[in-house]
């Protein structure tokens, strides 16, 4: 079974966008839909990988503040875990 928030991870992930940039860490990755996310890495697969890490932070951040997580292929936050939990009832 997957996790709540990796779910929700990974179907931000499969909106991702991806381009090569003049920098140390040439690849670049942002979530449209997800303000302010995005990340850097070496190779398209650290770059992934940093996206993954930046996307849990941004969910922690915006749950502490009560802030809307917003919808990303009919899944937030808040319906994964509602699944999650009654699936254990």
């Amino acid at each position: 079974m997957v996790a709540p928030g990796m779910q929700y991870i990974e179907k931000a992930l499969a909106h991702a966008r991806y381009e090569i940039i003049e920098d140390d860490e040439p690849y670049y990755g942002e979530i449209p839909e997800l303000a302010g996310v995005y990340a850097t890495g070496k190779t398209l697969e650290e770059c992934r990988a940093n996206l993954m890490e930046v996307i849990d932070g941004w969910i922690i951040v915006r749950l502490r503040r009560g802030l809307p997580i917003p919808l990303i292929d009919n899944c937030t936050i808040e319906e994964v875990v509602r699944l999650d939990q009654s699936a254990r009832a």
